[in-house]
């Protein structure tokens, strides 16, 4: 009668195998601390990789209509720079002035902020008694925020400026990566071992079509969250809006908390305007977010990421912490690789009856759940 393998006794753990497993901590450690130290240097490639897979499908639709693909590159390049140029040339100009007629008005925005709240303690006694005490300290703290935010504004600016030369080392290893892929492509394969071949070669392709899609819907979301939060804003007589409307477009690179950050500007400055403006200022943003939630992430991103909002949230912060502003950037595209992985090379193998795990959820959130 055969024995199954859980009938089979264990062998009892040996110092060689103690000496293997604490070997694989000591390695894992080392990796930890060796991907640690080169961050700036990965993060670097991560963004060029990632720029590559965004202008790969174009570059791989001139080569099928019969264009070398040197030539293809070169074609896509042109238009990259010209979009870049243009966009330089019309927007960047007004934007710096308007910032710095931000910054020169900015202590008079504060001292009407200051008015506005003494106003509203005026007209009611009860709550003006009751945080007397404290509104010093309370002003203090905002205006202390403010000063924080207005650092870390600056603080980024430079950093922006310092990053311009690794910017271009990143834009030679794009397109280095760009005009011959193929060696790049098949290394990758050729290291996966022979029973994951197929998932790996599966997980890459399916990433390459999940970070154009990020892409294509950050660009065309970014692009009309930006001009409706301008347009609305100017209309209701918040300034510069042109300033609100590209940091309402830069706020679509971070998922779900960008544009709510990026909206704090717009109601500052509001607020100093008085409680009207304040308040259409809030239906603004509240509007341009229903719209988006609601009609340009379903329609424009599609069910192609799939990912949802506690997820996304959870990895931004993560990201966010451990990598800075470059983590939240690419938290999508992180997120994406990691449930790629987790269902080809976990989830797939297992077979999973998806039907009965959907019913068993709904049972539990519902609370009609068996226990027996």
């Amino acid at each position: 009668m055969a024995v199954s393998s859980e009938d089979k006794p264990r062998a009892p753990l040996t110092f060689e195998d103690l000496a293997r497993w604490l070997g694989l901590v000591v390695l894992m450690v080392l990796g930890a601390a060796l991907v640690w130290v080169l961050k700036p240097t990965l993060l670097l490639c991560a963004g060029s990789f990632l720029i590559a897979i965004v202008l790969n499908p174009f570059i791989a639709h001139l080569e099928r209509r019969g264009m070398n693909r040197g030539l293809a590159l070169g074609l896509v390049a042109l238009c990259v720079l010209a979009i870049v140029g243009l966009f330089l040339w019309l927007v960047v100009p007004p934007f710096l002035d308007q910032v710095q007629q931000l910054v020169d008005r900015a202590p008079g925005i504060w001292s009407r902020i200051q008015t506005q709240i003494e106003g509203w303690m005026d007209r009611y006694p009860a709550v003006k008694d009751l945080i007397a005490e404290r509104q010093s300290e309370v002003l203090s703290a905002i205006q202390g925020q403010v000063g924080g935010v207005a650092k870390f504004l600056v603080s980024s600016t430079l950093n922006i400026f310092g990053g311009l030369f690794g910017a271009v080392f990143g834009l030679m290893l794009t397109i280095f990566s760009l005009s011959d892929p193929k060696p790049i492509i098949a290394a990758y394969l050729k290291m996966a071992p022979d029973r994951f071949h197929e998932p790996a070669r599966r997980s890459l392709a399916q990433l390459m079509v999940q970070i154009s899609a990020w892409a294509r819907g950050i660009l065309i979301n970014g692009a009309v969250t930006g001009l409706s939060t301008g347009l609305l804003l100017s209309l209701v007589g918040v300034q510069p809006a042109l300033v609100f409307g590209v940091l309402a477009f830069l706020g679509e690179f971070v998922p779900i908390i960008g544009s709510l950050v990026a909206a704090i500007p717009a109601l500052f400055v509001a607020a100093s305007q008085g409680l009207p403006t304040f308040g259409l200022a809030v239906l603004v943003i509240l509007f341009v977010q229903q719209v988006e939630s609601n009609l340009l992430i379903p329609f424009v991103m599609g069910k192609q990421m799939n990912l949802h909002p506690v997820t996304i949230l959870f990895f931004t912060l993560a990201l966010g912490s451990l990598l800075g502003l470059a983590g939240a950037i690419l938290v999508i595209p992180a997120t994406a690789l990691i449930k790629i992985v987790i269902r080809e090379f976990y989830l797939r193998p297992r077979n999973l009856d998806e039907t009965a795990i959907q019913t068993e959820s709904a049972e539990i959130v519902s609370g009609t759940a068996k226990l027996e």
